[in-house]
């Protein structure tokens, strides 16, 4: 007799119609033998370990036979893990480029201190595409405000990130972003990067990546005039999933090179409120070491959102 999970009801069919069967052994009596195939027939592991380990305490003659069972069920579990895993991997592989995408989009309020001081309304947008080898993320972040018809705060930001999986831990990056804030002094900020990560941490509940290499910045600024500069770029990203529905989360950035480097941070508190919707707090610091003439140096960001994940 040939036992199979059938925890994928179309993959377990064709594996158990494909593997031949395996005469049983005529010691195990016929009731133990239909508990086994009970369990079995769930597709669930553990309760599969305990019927055997209950059947070779309340047969321990058949001890034999029962690991026989146990070791045939294993091997056909692994045969079903590569199966359906090398089915996802081909499906991955042959995807179009507008599939595979995930994402959530963020909407709220914000409250910023520094070269400006109000109120005002946040949007956002981040895109993940994860491939076999490739992850791409898209970003896009606007904050706005207008007080009696006058503009107190405009800050856009867009970025592209590629990224290569050299192995499980370590990866090469590019990075392609536009800056707009015209309160900071300047009309745009262009930035390109490329260097290696390393996940540091990477389980269910905790990430932890740092990243790092060479940059390129151009600076246009309000009064004219612009700067280049070759830079050094620093980055971390941690995610840590404090209960079930909480999540706390810190980036942090330094861009360094002569003239003006910048530093930001940003920590948030994320809620779960029930389905794909969840609430967050985020606080920002983004400081300039040398900012335009006119300019403070740090300024700091509050927001709070509400996020769709799709």
């Amino acid at each position: 007799m040939t036992y199979l999970t059938f925890k994928n009801g179309a993959a377990a069919a064709v594996l158990f119609a494909l593997l031949p069967a395996t005469p049983a052994l005529a010691e195990l009596p016929e009731p133990v033998r239909a508990m086994i195939d009970a369990a079995i027939a769930t597709g669930d592991a553990d309760k599969v370990s305990t019927v055997l380990e209950l059947a070779k305490t309340t047969n321990p003659d058949d001890t034999a036979e029962i690991d026989a069972i146990s070791a045939e069920f294993d091997a056909q579990q692994q045969q079903l893990a590569a199966t359906e895993a090398a089915a996802e991997e081909e499906a991955i592989r042959s995807a179009g480029l507008f599939d595979n995408w995930s994402g959530e989009g963020q909407i709220g309020a914000f409250r910023s201190t520094g070269n400006s001081s109000n109120t005002g309304v946040t949007a956002g947008l981040e895109l993940t595409r994860t491939g076999v080898d490739w992850r791409h993320k898209l970003t896009g972040l606007a904050d706005f405000q207008r007080t009696n018809g006058v503009t107190t705060r405009e800050q856009f930001l867009v970025s592209y990130e590629p990224n290569f999986q050299l192995n499980d831990q370590i990866y090469v990056y590019g990075l392609g972003q536009y800056e707009r804030d015209r309160f900071q002094g300047f009309s745009s900020r262009i930035l390109a990067s490329g260097g290696v990560g390393y996940r540091v941490i990477d389980t269910d509940s905790t990430q932890l990546s740092v990243k790092a290499g060479p940059a390129y910045r151009k600076t246009s600024f309000i009064g004219g005039g612009s700067t280049s500069n070759i830079a050094g770029l620093a980055a971390l990203d941690f995610d840590w999933q404090v209960a079930e529905r909480i999540k706390l989360t810190q980036d942090a950035s330094a861009l360094i090179q002569s003239g003006n480097s910048t530093y930001i941070s940003t920590t948030g508190l994320e809620a779960g409120l029930g389905g794909n919707l969840s609430a967050r707090i985020a606080y920002a610091v983004e400081h300039d070491t040398n900012p335009p003439a006119g300019a403070v140096k740090t300024d700091t960001l509050t927001r709070f959102t509400l996020i769709y994940g799709f």
